[in-house]
């Protein structure tokens, strides 16, 4: 009997251990990781490609990628961090064959200066007011629509630090650079997305509580009726 089958595979299995059994072929540890990662995974490929579709299809080639090299695995970096290492690589090659034509900003190269993402205690919470999951939806689509408008360089580096809260040594080693140019950049896109929130905001303000169109002439109308 294979021994990696003896002890049985669930959510509390290091990473380590589910990277040894893969390397043995077993797919039960891989699917176990791979629902561990996912998430990470999809929020990177999405950061460089900025398309859900492209997004998927590079985390499922990249997960090929790692299968095919589980026995290469050191064990030098988090499992989590080579997988990342591997999938935004995987996504700068559908990028850049994406935009021949295009310029493409690379993660290890240098940005322009103009170029303007647990169960049980959701189970214990009371349900959500369906205006206030709407107005979460809309603050959502509102953010990640920001985050797409980052430069390449700094996108990337943003998702892996505040969405995925990877440390400043974690997503330096998943994307390549130095420390301190992940500081750099996480810095900028924090104060862009600051400022670009801050904009939409004060464009809003105008907008609020308006009282225009039918309901104005409804009143008025009504007004001048009583008025006789």
């Amino acid at each position: 009997m294979n021994p990696s089958a003896i002890q049985a595979i669930d959510d509390k299995t290091p990473d380590s251990e589910l990277v040894r059994r893969s390397a043995l072929h077993d797919h039960e540890a891989f699917r176990v990781l791979m629902k561990r990662h996912n998430q990470t995974l999809y929020r990177a490929a999405r950061s460089v490609l900025k398309s859900e579709p492209e997004a998927e299809d590079a985390v499922q080639e990249a997960y090929l990628q790692a299968y095919r090299a589980m026995r290469d695995f050191r064990g030098d970096a988090k499992v989590s961090t080579w997988l990342v290492r591997i999938v935004v690589n995987e996504a700068i090659t559908r990028l850049h064959k994406q935009a021949r034509r295009a310029e493409v900003i690379r993660l290890d190269g240098d940005a322009p200066q103009d170029r303007h993402s647990s169960e049980d205690s959701m189970n214990d919470s009371p349900p959500e007011l369906p205006e206030r999951a709407a107005l979460r939806a809309e603050a959502r689509r509102l953010l990640e629509a920001k985050i797409d408008e980052l430069p390449d360089a700094f996108r990337t580096v943003f998702v892996l630090r505040a969405v995925e809260e990877m440390t400043v040594e974690e997503a330096a080693a998943a994307l390549g650079i130095p420390e301190a140019t992940v500081r750099t950049r996480f810095f900028r896109a924090r104060g862009m997305l600051r400022e670009s929130l801050s904009r939409d905001i004060d464009l809003a303000h105008g907008d609020a509580f308006s009282f225009a169109g039918a309901r104005c002439d409804r009143i008025t109308a009504s007004v001048l009726a009583k008025l006789g």
